[in-house]
């Protein structure tokens, strides 16, 4: 992915995401274990960021905590300068449906609804007004190119359509954030490439995007990349 907009203009005073010394346990029995054993990353915003590892080396975990799913076991987590690693349950709520948006490998569409009422969702909680908030899901599915299955339900859709749809869901807010967790993993090659493509136009308009992925081909199109092992980072580069 390369430079956007943002990126490419004047660097912000602060990072949009600054993780310092990040520990995650879980406990296991009489045992505890540890998911992440220290972790500090920032990323910039209009970055593009891809998180690689083997299995278990702590990628899911570090996804879900920058997506304010769950809370550290230490450490400091500041999203756009709160300090998110502090906030109760209701507060995160809060902070993730207004700045953060998900993308995942296995699209969680609501099969009752339609694709539009599926991108209409998250805005139930925002407060938006019911015309406003049918246009803005009007905007983001025409921005994925899914406008002509609007009212179709999921199970109408391929694999391909019901991953833009789940884009289009993740950036109907507004986020400041699009968090990706193996966005191609249930796509075939073709289908994957598109939707690789999408989210790097997205990246292209301005949005900081952070992802988690196996696949190598999609992780060298982010700018930068950080691989984890054993809970910690092991190496970063940019392709």
């Amino acid at each position: 992915m390369g430079p956007s907009r943002a990126a490419a203009g004047r660097r912000p005073l602060s990072p949009l995401v600054a993780v310092r010394d990040l520990v995650k346990t879980y406990p296991r029995g009489s045992r505890e274990v540890v998911a992440l054993a220290g972790v500090s990353l920032t990323v910039d915003e209009g970055e593009s960021l891809a998180i690689m590892g083997p299995s278990g080396s702590g990628k899911s975990t570090l996804m879900g905590l920058l997506g304010c799913l769950e809370h550290p076991t230490s450490g400091q987590y500041r999203l756009d300068g709160t300090l998110v690693s502090d906030l109760d349950d209701n507060a995160l709520s809060h902070i993730r449906n207004r700045r953060v948006g998900f993308v995942f490998q296995s699209f969680h569409l609501i099969p009752q609804l339609s694709v539009l009422e599926n991108v209409e969702t998250p805005l139930l909680y925002s407060g938006a007004e019911e015309l406003e908030g049918r246009a803005r899901a009007l905007r983001a599915l025409e921005r994925v190119g899914l406008v002509a299955r609007a009212d179709h339900r999921p199970s109408q859709l391929s694999g391909g359509e019901a991953q833009r749809a789940a884009i289009a869901r993740a950036i109907v807010t507004e986020p400041r954030i699009l968090l990706a967790d193996e966005p191609t993993g249930n796509l075939d090659s073709a289908t994957g490439e598109e939707v690789a493509g999408l989210i790097e136009a997205l990246h292209r308009d301005g949005r900081t995007v952070i992802l988690v992925t196996h696949n190598e081909a999609l992780g060298r199109r982010a700018q930068r990349v950080i691989r984890l092992r054993d809970g910690r980072v092991e190496s970063e580069e940019r392709p």
